[in-house]
């Protein structure tokens, strides 16, 4: 059907990059590109793979200064499947390849409920004759360590024979962006291949610097006629088997590559290459393989589906699959972050940001186990941002803005401006509200779960340091008898530091600055709450001693939100800030997003300006309901009204130029509540963000995941106001006219598959049976209670 298919026709070599994003297959363990299996990487194709949790780290030399980035390791490509033809009695021609050839017919289609890659085309070769060719490729969901290509030819109108090359090609670098040309980018060494009697061909390596095993294994089998001849061909950097298969007129010759993936990093590991030999030799028939990959991701859709009906729905559907490829159930048995672009490309090396902030509010109520993986991986790392702020003078963690394998910041030093061709300083390290996004994460998860064990245990730790290190940051200021922080950057990234300062950094950043409040005040809740013997032994553990608390307090009630002009000041002076001329920045160039690299190249510097890159005060709208966030300004001592709030909004949606694709769906959230009738427009870019590659090129060095788990959330949590607290689902439904019909299930306190859903102003909650306690619903003007094995419609009160 439609809305579970996406097609691509014709050959389009300007668009390969962007589809083979879109197209990529993965199962959370690895993913691979959509490339087309002849194709090696160049300016029109890309066939990279990569395993979650895979980096590596290596020197470059930039601008005169040596820098070191680790990176998302691209590993060897398993897809290599080329061909050509021999007529009878004639010599073979040459390899078949797409940039030369002209095609009678041309297509790619994904198909997301059996997460599928098929490729069909025709083409006539004037020595031979036609041929058509289907190819279709899945990595495993049920065994994550698998993947198949599915090759039929079928000649027409001729005889003879088609010599096929399946190979595992270990000659690699990461090469898939363009503006880290500069950057070093081999990462693999001892490269070995060999070959097995069975005709299993493998390739084993390792990176450079972090030392990871890697290990493939390939099977390739011919069907429906039998090879004239079998070649095992190991060399340095490929591990070849050429067959030659004899064809006949429109009878069909199947060839089925079988291919294991195994790393040092695997659980339950000892030699990868063994296992990867023996995976893929004792792996069953292709036919057998597809029935348990199309079972488990059946498995994935009934737990996780939303229904929207059109365009709209057949987008999310879309986010969604690339969301469950990245970070699906296998998850929960990894050491691995949410990686931003996802396993999709190279784009920010592969790093670990503040995205899960966007992801788990998904996760939570869909496959919580894998978001518990999540924060562990946070938990893991605990010790280095302790190390952190030890290192910069604070108590406390202070977690990294970019993380990788350790932990440690792998934020860059310097980033290139491609407008300009310049290595400029890179100060995005002072986002320490990343600190604030984790203690979130932890919070929410819990709250959605109950999951009182991890609060209690390694969430509370993680609280508690990041607590701490707000309570160290925030400095005094007798003159307002309040707390500052001091230092900053906002999640707006254009502006990180004052015109003309010597110093980087803003001061007193509100969505910082209330964040910090919030997560003082939730760890102060958290200590309460805690049994007596368990808050003792946590004290303990985290050195806290219990007379640091009631400055903690203090501080939550006393930060800085600093006002202008009637309006939430995104820092202190930035009111003070000159004023873009819009309109002649608009006509000038084509596309604004990326304000801050136009203004650099024509010598001037974003942080004089009055512009945002995407949502940051707005944030605030994101992250809490509109009651939680007035009781958050009242506990600092601001009052925070609905005027005030839209004032706010309005003032800051006339000063950002969206150059990230997560602030449309940030700006559709917030407007859904404050100016209905402008939301759909945000959150319609939300969806076309990737699918359009509005950012012109960058989908194709990786999908954006955040924005993409975001739109899922939009959904689930935006437009239904739920939250999940006190015991209770509350909802607070916002009719938004373009996405008036939604459904979805949740797997809500030991509840599996609790069904919400609207339809023409009536909300349907089903809980189906079980031995659980009763769900308890809570509505702006009614709760109600609906046990297991029954429904409940509410009409919705217009609004």
């Amino acid at each position: 059907m439609a809305e579970w298919t996406w097609q691509y026709e014709g050959w389009e070599p300007a668009a390969e990059r962007l589809r083979e994003s879109l197209c990529t297959l993965g199962n959370g363990y690895f993913a691979t590109r959509g490339a087309v299996p002849e194709s090696r990487a160049g300016p029109v194709h890309y066939p990279g793979t990569y395993v979650a949790g895979c980096y590596n780290r290596l020197e470059s030399t930039v601008a005169g200064r040596t820098v070191v980035n680790e990176d998302l390791v691209n590993l060897p490509n398993w897809l290599p499947l080329r061909f050509r033809l021999r007529p009878a009695g004639a010599p073979p021609g040459r390899w078949f390849t797409p940039d030369t050839r002209p095609f009678l017919q041309y297509r790619h289609t994904l198909d997301l409920r059996r997460a599928t890659l098929t490729r069909t085309f025709r083409y006539r070769d004037e020595q031979v004759g036609g041929l058509s060719v289907e190819q279709i490729r899945a990595v495993h969901m049920a065994d994550p360590h698998l993947a198949v290509l599915r090759t039929v030819f079928t000649a027409e109108g001729w005889s003879g024979e088609i010599e096929v090359e399946s190979a595992i090609d270990g000659d690699v670098v990461n090469a898939n962006v363009h503006r880290y040309r500069s950057l070093s980018r081999s990462h693999l060494a001892q490269v070995r291949t060999g070959a097995e009697e069975s005709g299993t061909v493998w390739l084993r390596c390792r990176t450079n610097s972090s030392d990871v095993g890697v290990a493939m294994a390939a099977r390739t089998v011919v069907h429906g006629r039998e090879p004239t001849s079998s070649l095992l061909r190991p060399a340095r950097h490929r591990a070849v088997r050429r067959l030659v298969v004899p064809v006949a007129p429109g009878v069909p010759v199947v060839v089925d590559k079988t291919v294991a993936l195994h790393t040092s990093r695997d659980p339950a590991i000892g030699d990868p290459l063994e296992a990867a030999v023996d995976r893929a030799s004792t792996a069953g028939d292709f036919p057998t393989l597809m029935e348990s990959h199309v079972t488990a991701w059946a498995q994935l859709w009934r737990h996780a589906d939303v229904q929207v009906p059109g365009q709209a729905g057949r987008v999310l559907r879309l986010h969604l699959f690339h969301v469950l490829q990245t970070v699906s159930p296998h998850t929960a048995d990894l050491d691995v972050g949410v990686p931003a672009r996802g396993l999709h490309g190279e784009a920010y090396r592969g790093h670990v940001f503040w995205d899960e902030l966007f992801v788990l509010p998904y996760l939570n109520l869909h496959f919580p186990e894998v978001s518990r993986a999540l924060l562990n991986y946070r938990h893991r790392r605990l010790p280095q941002a302790c190390r952190a702020a030890r290192e910069a003078g604070r108590a406390g963690a202070m977690y990294p803005w970019q993380s990788g394998s350790d932990g440690r910041e792998e934020a860059p030093r310097l980033h290139l401006n491609p407008r300009s061709g310049r290595w400029l300083p890179d100060h995005s390290r002072l986002q320490h509200h990343v600190g604030s996004a984790i203690a979130y994460n932890v919070w929410r998860y819990c709250e959605a779960t109950g999951d009182t064990e991890f609060l209690h245990t390694k969430g509370a730790e993680m609280l508690l340091h990041i607590a701490r290190f707000w309570v160290d940051t925030a400095a005094f200021d007798p003159g307002s008898g309040r707390y500052r922080i001091l230092g900053v950057v906002g999640p707006d990234e254009y502006h990180d530091g004052y015109p003309g300062a010597d110093r980087p950094g803003l001061d007193d950043n509100a969505y910082t600055n209330v964040t910090a409040a919030w997560v003082l005040g939730r760890a102060l809740d958290l200590v309460r709450r805690l049994p007596e013997w368990r808050r003792r032994e946590l004290f303990e553990r985290v050195e806290l001693d219990v007379d640091e608390l009631p400055r903690w307090d203090e501080v939550s009630r006393l930060l800085t939100v600093p006002h202008h002009n009637g309006v939430i000041s995104q820092f202190d002076g930035y009111g003070d800030l000159d004023e873009l001329d819009w309109d002649l920045y608009r006509e000038r160039y084509d596309d604004i997003r990326r304000l801050d690299r136009i203004l650099e190249a024509e010598g001037d510097d974003v942080n004089r300006y009055q512009a945002s890159k995407q949502a940051d005060v707005l944030m605030l709208g994101y992250l809490f309901s509109p009651a939680e966030l007035r009781h958050l300004f009242g506990r600092l001592g601001y009052g925070l009204d609905d005027e005030l709030w839209r004032r706010t909004v309005d003032y800051y949606l006339r000063r950002t130029s969206h150059g990230s694709t997560l602030s449309g769906f940030v700006h559709g959230w917030v407007l859904a509540r404050v100016r209905r009738a402008d939301a759909w427009k945000y959150c319609r870019d939300a969806l076309e963000a990737d699918i359009a590659d509005v950012q012109g090129g960058t989908t194709g060095e990786g999908v954006h995941l955040g924005a993409m788990a975001g739109t899922l959330d939009l959904v689930q949590r935006g437009l239904t106001g739920m939250e999940t607290r006190e015991e209770a689902l509350w909802l607070d439904p916002v009719p938004l006219p373009a996405l008036s019909e939604y459904g979805f299930s949740l797997r809500y306190r030991g509840h599996w598959g609790v069904g919400v859903r609207l339809r023409r102003g009536r909300l349907r909650i089903t809980v189906p049976a079980s031995g659980e306690p009763p769900i308890r619903v809570v509505l702006t003007d009614r709760a109600v209670t609906v046990a297991p094995g029954e429904s409940c419609t509410l009409v919705l009160p217009t609004r």
